[in-house]
């Protein structure tokens, strides 16, 4: 795929996100990676909507972030199965983001997570870009997180051996996050843990990849949230309605006694 460079509408001379391959025809692994997306966006939303009121972040899932200019251009790209990016709007000129450019943008993704299809080898190659002469090695994806992309958080999801990693970016080396009490990670910068969960979800019972609050809160999916909050308010019935049947039985002994007393000629008023 040959290509040609946009000058008079791109500047810089660098292809921006609308030039840019968003796929490279590659399929989804597995039936369990679009749920696990879905799960993380959905619960960690209104918390993004609190940090951003000016709705200035973005969410990828299984798209782009070119970090380089190569041929063919979707080699240039790496694609996690999710990423948030702060301080970024999720449009571009009124049109949605077909992929994320670092030469246009410079911001790097707070965090970025892969979810292990394999054995996880390829989440965990540290192989380096290396050329000799026309031949260059192909990088690693962990090489290209720590050494190019710049997330400050990696995380390595393997819903098969219920797990995941996190590494964090301290002076351009990951490190990996200990597990706190909880067996959960924390992500600082958001004041949120992350961890495996295990339960259903569309009607899966796996070890799902989840969110909790820095006090070790689930944070909930909307249908979590509109559940518990159902739940509330079937318990509020409850009470009320038990309220109600302690007063209807209240009333029928005063009832009762007062027959009582005008049985024996004691008018209960008196």
């Amino acid at each position: 795929m040959k290509f040609t460079l946009d000058v008079e509408n791109n500047p810089t001379g660098w292809p921006d996100h609308t030039q840019l391959p968003e796929s490279d025809g590659t399929f989804v692994k597995n039936f369990q990676e679009h749920p696990q997306s879905i799960l993380l966006t959905d619960s960690i939303t209104p918390l993004f909507q609190n940090i951003h009121p000016d709705g200035n972040y973005c969410i990828g899932q299984d798209s782009g972030i070119y970090w380089r200019l190569t041929e063919p251009l979707e080699k240039g790209a790496e694609a996690p199965d999710w990423f948030y990016v702060p301080n970024v709007p999720p449009t571009i000129e009124g049109q949605l983001r077909r992929s994320y450019v670092m030469w246009q943008e410079f911001v790097p993704p707070l965090i970025v997570l892969e979810f292990v299809s394999g054995n996880g080898a390829e989440e965990r190659d540290r192989t380096p870009l290396l050329r000799t002469g026309q031949q260059e090695t192909k990088p690693g994806k962990f090489w290209i997180y720590e050494n190019v992309i710049h997330p400050a958080f990696y995380g390595i999801y393997e819903v098969n051996k219920a797990s995941v990693e996190v590494y964090n970016l301290i002076q351009n080396r990951y490190e990996l996050v200990p597990a706190n009490s909880r067996n959960h990670y924390s992500i600082e910068p958001l004041g949120v843990e992350l961890g495996i969960w295990h339960g259903r979800y569309q009607n899966a019972e796996l070890p799902w990849l989840r969110w909790w609050d820095s006090a070790g809160n689930l944070l909930l999916t909307g249908f979590e949230r509109a559940e518990q909050e159902r739940q509330i308010a079937e318990q509020e019935r409850q009470i009320a309605e038990q309220e109600r049947q302690r007063a209807d039985r209240t009333q029928q002994e005063l009832d009762q006694l007062r027959a009582q007393l005008r049985s024996a000629g004691i008018e209960p008023e008196l």
